[in-house]
């Protein structure tokens, strides 16, 4: 099979594969990584894949181009490697994806670079999927594309009944976008509108398949997670706020990027949908006099 022939089969894969050599400098960029990460192949080719490129982070919000860069690793070491990371998309927001990496060796089996193939780890929420299903755009907020607080109506009821009914538990997780009217005066609505597109979307990608993401209003979201505890309601509360911590738009050459202060709380059985969002409200106040950026549970 000649060269030519071989790379035309790669550009065209499903899967997104790109190699590096040594220095992690990109020497090949497929189609599907265009697709799935939002740059051209002109945009990336002989660039290091750490240049506010793909930015890997880890479950924990660890940055991996920084520090425990597998396909580093590979290159050093010649091992095999595979993990599920969060790349950094171009739009901003954080894409889960299953990574794969091999070294690079040449006829004499030295090791040259490193080839990364990944896929989209993204699992349809199940928010999502009842939303198509139920063919009802009441539902839908019409620029997030996630619930709306009429959607919310109808989860919390779901939710309570669970927890009276069956004692599922229910964590729900109320935020909202730290100085957002900045973002709005200093960039325009245009930009205020692909910011919060970017923090939905990197939230979704910190949530489980049960969990439901809301548009409450403005730049207020809402999260039921049905069957946590409170350790994991902690958890991934964290989650959320670190996703959104690492996400950030490139307008103009100019890094622009957010934060989320946050509420969270364990629903109650005598719980109305006006008695926990004020019991929310409250925590995330607290959250705000405490320096924004963080978390209050109650």
């Amino acid at each position: 099979m000649s060269e030519d022939l071989y790379l035309e089969l790669l550009d065209n894969l499903f899967d997104g594969v790109y190699y590096v050599d040594r220095n992690r400098v990109i020497t090949f960029w497929n189609k599907a990584c265009e697709r799935l990460t939002g740059y051209s192949k002109t945009e990336v080719m002989g660039k290091s894949c750490s240049d506010n490129i793909l930015k890997h982070i880890d479950s924990h919000g660890r940055e991996l181009c920084i520090k425990g860069c597998p396909l580093h690793a590979t290159i050093e070491d010649g091992k095999m490697r595979e993990a599920l990371l969060y790349l950094h998309h171009k739009d901003g927001h954080r894409v889960p994806v299953h990574i794969r990496v091999s070294p690079l060796t040449d006829e004499q089996g030295n090791i040259i670079g490193g080839i990364e193939v990944f896929s989209d780890g993204t699992q349809s929420l199940q928010t999502l999927q009842e939303l198509e299903h139920l063919k009802n755009e009441i539902f839908i907020d019409p620029l997030l594309k996630i619930g709306n607080r009429r959607y919310a109506e109808m989860i919390f009821q779901t939710r309570l009944y669970e927890l009276n009914a069956f004692n599922v538990p229910c964590g729900v997780v109320f935020l909202d976008v730290d100085n957002f009217k900045s973002i709005n005066d200093t960039y325009g609505h245009l930009i205020g509108d692909r910011v919060l597109l970017m923090v939905s979307r990197s939230i979704a990608s910190a949530l489980r398949g049960t969990d439901t993401l809301i548009r409450w209003g403005g730049y207020e979201m809402l999260i039921f997670l049905p069957n946590v505890t409170p350790a994991g309601l902690k958890t991934i509360t964290e989650r959320i706020r670190m996703f959104v911590e690492s996400s950030f738009l490139m307008i103009e050459n100019q890094k622009v990027a957010v934060t989320v202060s946050i509420g969270s709380t364990l629903l109650n059985k005598q719980d109305t949908l006006e008695s926990l969002t004020q019991r929310m409200d409250t925590l995330l106040y607290q959250s705000k006099q405490g320096g924004k950026n963080r978390s209050t549970i109650g």
